[in-house]
């Protein structure tokens, strides 16, 4: 089943019952990793309230919150920013995520269902569309959702959120760089790591996504380096 452009536009909505700086939170969360609020940009927090419909409390804790992982900072004056990233911090997070993420889908391969993978084969084609159509929001979403799902297989939850922390440091401007080059020039090993996991080949699922997230991170630095973006 195709997911719509539509559907992935609506942020990560949480039941309910949920408390409301949950929602906020999650809410915040995606505006930050897929690139709505980008590198360097400075908000306020009464101008994220009314963006989000939401109360100066809700926003404030879920603020708390994504200083204290680093997907935002204070700037003082009731003002915060997705942080620049430096050359430094581009070299750290390759070092993390080819460590990583192999690590996962090394795990993952050994636990994949035949649900399993048909799940990552139907990101991936809903991927493969969004390349397609230059849809960057929906790709961005979807490659996300691609990588999240194999964490999840890998039942290594540690693991899974070291990842998943490392996506709100560059997930912003993968936004950028994406929204200079287009989507058609984007890496994709993908099918390689689900034609591995379904022969249950840790090693080479291992190989494909490090390659796959090498390939990806290098071309932020190249990017960044280019526009003199990096700080």
């Amino acid at each position: 089943m195709t997911t719509t452009a539509q559907n992935l536009s609506t942020p990560e909505v949480a039941t309910p019952r949920l408390p409301a700086h949950e929602v906020i939170y999650r809410q915040l969360r995606d505006l930050v990793l897929f690139g709505d609020l980008a590198p360097g940009q400075a908000v306020t927090i009464q101008g994220l309230s009314e963006r989000l419909g939401a109360g100066m409390t809700p926003v404030r804790e879920a603020l708390r919150r994504l200083i204290a992982e680093g997907a935002l900072e204070f700037q003082g004056n009731r003002r915060v920013s997705v942080p620049l990233l430096s050359a430094d911090n581009i070299s750290e997070l390759i070092f993390a995520r080819q460590w990583v993420d192999p690590h996962l889908a090394l795990r993952a391969t050994e636990r994949a269902s035949l649900s399993d993978l048909d799940q990552l084969r139907a990101l991936d084609d809903d991927l493969d569309s969004a390349i397609a159509r230059g849809d960057l929001r929906a790709y961005l979403e979807l490659n996300y959702r691609f990588h999240k799902r194999l964490y999840e297989i890998a039942e290594a939850p540690i693991l899974a959120r070291m990842a998943d922390g490392l996506w709100l440091r560059f997930g912003p401007s993968l936004r950028v760089v994406c929204g200079r080059m287009g989507t058609q020039n984007l890496p994709d090993k993908h099918k390689a790591m689900i034609e591995a996991m379904q022969a249950r080949d840790a090693e080479a699922a291992a190989r494909a996504i490090r390659e796959d997230v090498i390939q990806g991170m290098e071309q932020v630095r190249q990017s960044l380096e280019q526009s003199g973006a990096l700080c």
